[in-house]
């Protein structure tokens, strides 16, 4: 008996000592659904890495983006890997403020990453932040609606295409929008979808030396056809629609076409949701003809603060979570259809995937149809497809979008919007030292 319980003590004091061996890391995530999985499938990781805890900090968007920002501008240190978003990546490597992904193992893979989506997340061609899942931008449209005005959905329309087929299927005296599109006001509302828009009319926001480009006619070109086609054939009260209320007026039958992010697709297809669901086909966002798409590209990815003292138990983890066998984890616990999306080609290779899917080609091809790096047809100082990557976008972008959110509103002209939107570009720009 004594012997048992010398051992057990033994056995117990083993068990501490380990414990205070064990690194412990902090993980700051953004509460949807795919990272409340990861949480859920870290035993996984765990049981492979014993010398290792995770310490979890789960916040709403804005409240993640803000804490993240203020820590790793801070050199604050309380977090040892971050989920941050496309758009903070170049910024923040270019700082030094992230940590070069080099040691996320052999059998990593990073080649199978989809390039668009790598092209996003590196700097100088090293990757500082490993993609969690991606999406792009596409048209979602109804087939019957499509059918019955006597047109075919390109696979890659253009935009008049895209007016011919809204002035056909708008039908209001029976609640039937042409085209729902973003009218919110917000850098990643409807600035998102008209900045991508602008890239396939050949606009952009500065020239090769910074100067802002709202006064030449590929933006007035840009804002008029999004003005005219929202007046004629866009839902009522469009100024105050985003991804969420286009998303339950496309669920409920009131809108022919709507182009928006393609993670979208698994809602507008889900029987239990949607009304239209049995009804819903897909197509590349629109163009001109002039070499680019209407189509955005982001990520939500994992990257590790240059201030972290635990970098290889962190790099370990964000190989383990966006890896593929995280993937096939994730399929053998909750089925190929809620796989993060966007991220491998090996997962839109999967015949297994494709069954779940059926919009996952289209999906693929519309990411690789992204490139943050010439996202415009003419040269650009910047990377960003929807967005720019520099700090004053965030700001800037949102005074713009409410300039632009006043046009569709019938509150400003388009000619005054835009002469606005010059203005305080030019003042942002100015005082950021980018122009004289």
């Amino acid at each position: 008996m004594k012997l048992c319980t010398l051992t057990l003590g033994l056995l117990s004091a083993s068990i501490l000592a380990f414990a205070a061996h064990a690194e412990s890391i902090t993980i700051a995530t953004v509460n949807n659904g795919d990272m409340v999985r990861m949480q859920k499938l870290t035993d996984d990781f765990t049981a492979k890495n014993p010398d290792i805890q995770l310490q979890w900090v789960t916040l709403e968007e804005n409240v993640l983006r803000e804490r993240v920002t203020t820590d790793i501008a801070t050199k604050g240190g309380q977090y040892d890997v971050m989920t941050i978003g496309t758009y903070e990546v170049p910024i923040w490597a270019k700082q030094s403020w992230l940590l070069p992904l080099d040691k996320l193992g052999d059998d990593y893979d990073v080649k199978d990453i989809i390039p668009a989506i790598a092209g996003g997340l590196s700097v100088d061609g090293t990757l500082y932040a490993a993609p969690f899942y991606g999406e792009s931008s596409f048209v979602m449209y109804r087939k019957d609606l499509m059918e019955k005005a006597g047109l075919t959905m390109p696979d890659a329309p253009t935009w008049d295409f895209i007016k011919q087929a809204a002035d056909k299927m708008t039908d209001r005296a029976n609640g039937v929008n042409g085209v729902c599109l973003r009218g919110k006001a917000g850098w990643g509302e409807n600035m998102a979808f008209l900045t991508a828009m602008s890239n396939s009319f050949g606009a952009r926001w500065f020239d090769e030396n910074w100067k802002p480009q709202f006064d030449q006619p590929e933006w007035k070109n840009t804002l008029q056809f999004y003005v005219d086609l929202m007046k004629a054939n866009g839902p009522e009260g469009a100024s105050s629609n985003g991804f969420n209320e286009n998303l339950a007026l496309f669920q409920q039958g009131k809108c022919g076409m709507w182009i928006d992010a393609t993670v979208a697709a698994s809602f507008v297809s889900d029987p239990k949701n949607s009304t239209v669901a049995d009804k819903v086909g897909y197509a590349l966002a629109p163009d001109n003809g002039l070499g680019k798409r209407g189509n955005w590209l982001w990520a939500w990815s994992l990257a590790i603060p240059a201030g972290t003292q635990k970098a290889d138990s962190a790099q370990k983890f964000v190989s383990w979570a966006t890896s593929k066998a995280y993937a096939e984890l994730v399929a053998s616990k909750e089925g190929w259809a809620n796989v993060p999306p966007g991220t491998r080609s090996s997962l839109y290779a999967n015949p297994e995937y494709q069954k779940a899917a059926p919009f996952a080609k289209m999906t693929l091809d519309s990411i690789n149809a992204a490139d943050p790096t010439h996202p415009t047809v003419k040269p650009v100082p910047y990377v960003g497809v929807q967005f720019v990557a520099i700090p004053e976008f965030q700001g800037l972008g949102t005074t713009v979008g409410q300039l632009f959110s006043a046009a569709l509103a019938g509150q400003t002209s388009v000619d005054d919007a835009l002469k606005q939107a010059q203005d305080a570009a030019t003042a942002t720009m100015t005082e950021g030292g980018y122009i004289q």
